[in-house]
């Protein structure tokens, strides 16, 4: 028999104290603002732009944390890979995938690029980034002293290896992961001849 406070798991046995409720409130509402910004994705882009210029003029006054900014730059080109990636790699799955595949031929069925990091994925972490490295400049702790013409060379290097291998593979697998809006047909242009025959 169960009384009150006899441990049966009753109603309100595993409450949780204020400050965690109170937390996952702060956390419902900012996943709500959060969720609101998704059809909004230049004015994204522009605050994480923004973000990234502070960023930046940060770490040009101080004169330091460029070590956080090599690490930062190469989680970003990390991020930019699988943002450029089709979910379903053509060439490790070969042909066997859960997923579409992209067309090979021209007489192939159309099938739409889907990413492996969406785009507000990909628009989140890359400001969650610039964010945690903006908070890190604060502490001397992370201010490691390197020679940075020497990281900013290796780092454009491997931006371009990187990119190279990546529109190697896009012109293999003959996909572009842009998309600039619906496709468009030229078909008979209507304005010609009929409109002049209903004038007659």
């Amino acid at each position: 028999m169960d009384g009150i406070g006899g441990g049966g798991g009753g109603v309100g046995a595993a409450e949780p104290p204020p400050f965690v409720r109170k937390l996952q409130q702060s956390f419902i509402v900012y996943r709500y603002y959060l969720d609101k910004t998704t059809p909004h994705a230049v004015p994204r882009w522009v605050g994480t732009l923004v973000l990234a210029l502070i960023y930046a003029l940060r770490v040009f006054y101080v004169q330091g944390f460029y070590i956080i900014a090599y690490a930062l730059g190469i989680y970003i080109l990390n991020l930019l890979i699988g943002f450029l990636s089709p979910l379903v790699d053509p060439e490790s799955e070969g042909g066997a995938g859960d997923g579409p595949l992209l067309p090979t031929k021209g007489n192939d069925e159309f099938k739409p690029f889907i990413r492996r990091l969406p785009e507000f994925k990909f628009w989140y972490s890359v400001t969650k980034a610039f964010a945690i490295a903006f908070v890190m400049t604060f502490f001397s702790a992370f201010d490691v002293p390197v020679f940075w013409p020497i990281l900013l060379c290796y780092w454009f290097v491997l931006f371009v290896l990187t990119m190279k291998r990546q529109i190697a593979h896009m012109m293999k697998y003959k996909y572009i992961p842009f998309s600039l809006g619906k496709q468009r047909y030229g078909g008979k242009k209507a304005s010609g001849g009929r409109g002049a025959s209903r004038a007659d």
